[in-house]
């Protein structure tokens, strides 16, 4: 049965994205059959792996409004050991639609039961926010990783996502746990940067992720040609980060 990850941090533009679509594609190379399901209703993980959101006939949204099965939305991509689960601009309305549902929080959970046995990995590419589909992401999921900025505010609202974890952890889910903090564009040459990692370490210990991600022109730019970064340029930076990353998250699972 897939061991179910949410990639998840509410504070935008942090490399959940970046992590969820290169963290997937690694691993799949690495002979693992990974389900990468977008439910960011930016669909960025959709495009980042190449699909077209305009012909997209069952996305995410279809199943959380429980008009579809998730083996219905299920594409194969071109990319080894991948399928995705794709989102498109629907998905916004979906907490609108879901709000009144009974067990509205394990939707997700009981729509992903069906493809369990079909995967090694599944995971979550949420939205940046801790709303419904946020909810359902961790209710139907083992562990989450938090991809966390190098950047000033790295740490605001890292509390308040570590709350919610553990009211659904007390409510929905005791299984749930922390799988890794990742800590993104990271510049070692900078003080601001070794002050992060200071901080970031205290708040979570033992769960940072000795891999860095760097700034790195080829990560950017990999989504706009539809490839994980592994397949655009697998000499560059970013590439062999996220294959550190995998061997790193590979390693640590029991």
């Amino acid at each position: 049965m897939a061991k179910t990850v949410s990639i998840l941090n509410q504070k935008g533009g942090v490399g959940k994205t970046t992590t969820a679509v290169n963290l997937a594609a690694a691993i799949g190379a690495r002979g693992k059959k990974v389900l990468l399901a977008d439910i960011d209703p930016q669909g960025n993980s959709t495009s980042g792996f190449g699909v077209n959101k305009r012909e997209i006939k069952i996305s995410s949204y279809e199943i959380l409004i429980g008009e579809a099965k998730a083996s219905e939305a299920v594409i194969h991509t071109e990319f080894e050991g991948v399928d995705l689960i794709p989102a498109n601009m629907n998905l916004a309305g979906a907490e609108l639609e879901i709000i009144d549902m009974k067990k509205r929080e394990s939707i997700l959970k009981k729509a992903l039961a069906e493809v369990w046995e079909n995967y090694d990995y599944i995971f979550l590419d949420c939205p940046p926010s801790l709303g419904l589909i946020t909810l359902n992401a961790l209710t139907a999921s083992d562990t989450f990783l938090v991809p966390i900025q190098c950047e000033y505010y790295a740490l605001e609202g890292l509390s308040q996502l570590m709350s919610t974890a553990r009211k659904i952890k007390q409510m929905y889910n005791p299984y749930l746990d922390i799988e890794g903090v990742l800590l993104t564009m990271y510049d070692g040459r900078l003080n601001l940067t070794q002050q992060v990692v200071t901080e970031v370490k205290r708040f979570f210990p033992k769960k940072v992720y000795s891999t860095t991600i760097p700034r790195n022109v080829r990560l950017s730019e990999a989504p706009s040609f539809g490839q994980p970064v592994i397949y655009f340029d697998k000499n560059s930076k970013g590439a062999l980060a996220y294959t550190a990353l995998c061997d790193e998250f590979l390693s640590q699972q029991k």
